[in-house]
């Protein structure tokens, strides 16, 4: 069993960023979902650790905003796309040539984004994410800043509630939150011309959360992307909890 190590690390303004490393070998970044954070997407369930067994050093930062990280209050350190300032800086600051990039949801949205702006992993898995998510975020952010400014007076049978009730078991600052929901841009389905590497989508059978995983492989292939889609067990929430993710990342990495 390999041994966790966390240290910080600067965000593209100096804001703080707790990251968790496990193993050793090529890196693998990933990013969490939205409201979560590594400790719950990769490390709870085993899936840093099939990464370490597999012979890669999994490096799993908490976004601004969540987790161990800087929650700042300052709008100033939200601006438009931070959490792909934030990626950039984390790769400059970890020195990564030779990487891996993974996200979930949200992670999956600034993994996109990060390649966009430049990033060129060896790989790339988008886990959770549909074509919808990233071309109407505004859409999806405004479904969630609801939830915060309701917070208090959401009840059960609510569509917010399970976002909520999300929101109290991982104690997120609603502030920072709401100013982190409000700094994302829209994607452009051009732009997807960018992913040029190996593309791994994997979502839940059952996950319709981010729109349509299948309409996120045609956009891309109409790109040119060299992206396959996987299937595996589980809703957004549940597949998490699955050893299905895991192995799907892992034998995706080490493909030839």
């Amino acid at each position: 069993m390999s041994e966790l190590r966390e240290t910080q690390l600067d965000g593209f303004d100096g804001a703080k960023l707790a990251v968790y490393r496990l193993g050793s070998g090529r890196p693998v970044l990933l990013l969490h979902g939205l409201f979560s954070g590594a400790q719950m997407n990769w490390i709870k369930f085993g899936h840093a650790q099939v990464l370490a067994d597999a012979g890669f050093e999994a490096i799993m930062p908490d976004l601004r905003a969540h987790g161990d990280s800087a929650t700042p209050h300052d709008p100033a350190a939200y601006p438009a796309n931070v959490l792909v300032r934030d990626v950039l800086a984390l790769v400059d600051g970890l020195e990564l040539e030779e990487y891996d990039l993974v996200g979930f949801s949200m992670g999956a949205r600034a993994a996109t984004a990060a390649v966009i702006a430049g990033l060129r992993p060896r790989r790339l898995v988008l886990a959770g994410m549909g074509l919808e998510s990233l071309d109407n975020w505004h859409a999806r952010a405004a479904f969630f800043i609801d939830a915060i400014d309701r917070f208090d007076d959401v009840k059960q049978g609510d569509p917010a509630f399970f976002a909520v009730q999300f929101m109290k078991t991982m104690k997120i600052d609603r502030v920072a939150a709401r100013l982190l929901l409000q700094s994302g841009g829209e994607i452009v389905r051009a732009d997807l011309a960018a992913v040029t590497m190996p593309t791994l989508m994997l979502c839940g059978v059952d996950d319709h959360d981010n729109g349509s995983p299948q309409a996120l492989l045609e956009a891309l292939s109409q790109v040119g992307a060299d992206a396959r889609l996987q299937l595996i067990p589980g809703n957004h929430m549940s597949c998490v909890t699955r050893p299905d993710m895991g192995a799907a990342i892992a034998g995706f990495l080490l493909a030839p």
